[in-house]
């Protein structure tokens, strides 16, 4: 009866674990916070639960800074065709999306292009 119990103690906590690892739009990023964003690639991670652009953006004041954009899960960026080659580090985008709801310099894409004007499908959670 006692490793009956210290099973589902344990199952409890690995799915609370889970759960809170994981996050929908609303709770963590504000459409009230529309950014629009210019910046060269210095980063790519292709990792779970959400994938991550690192984008030097520079202001009008000449400073610098780093913001991270927030994709959709390896899985689902690897079935549209995206792999780290098809973002090149040094690649200048331009994205379109919301900031996170602490003002920290992390946002959401929804829409990510190229210089040149191509799209980049970078998305995995309904974004409005």
């Amino acid at each position: 009866m006692k490793k009956l119990l210290l099973l589902v103690v344990l199952a409890s906590v690995c799915m609370t674990v889970s759960v809170n690892a994981h996050h929908a739009f609303s709770q963590e990023f504000s459409v009230d916070l529309p950014v629009n964003l210019e910046g060269t690639v210095t980063k790519v991670e292709l990792i779970n639960p959400h994938s991550w652009i690192h984008i030097a953006v520079v202001n009008e004041d000449g400073s610098e800074e780093s913001w991270m954009i927030e994709g959709g899960s390896p899985n689902s960026l690897f079935r549209q065709g995206v792999t780290k080659d098809s973002i090149p580090i040094g690649a200048m985008l331009t994205v379109f999306g919301y900031q996170a709801r602490d003002r920290s310099l992390k946002a959401v894409g929804r829409d990510i292009a190229f210089a040149d004007g191509t799209p980049l499908f970078f998305r995995g959670t309904r974004v409005p």
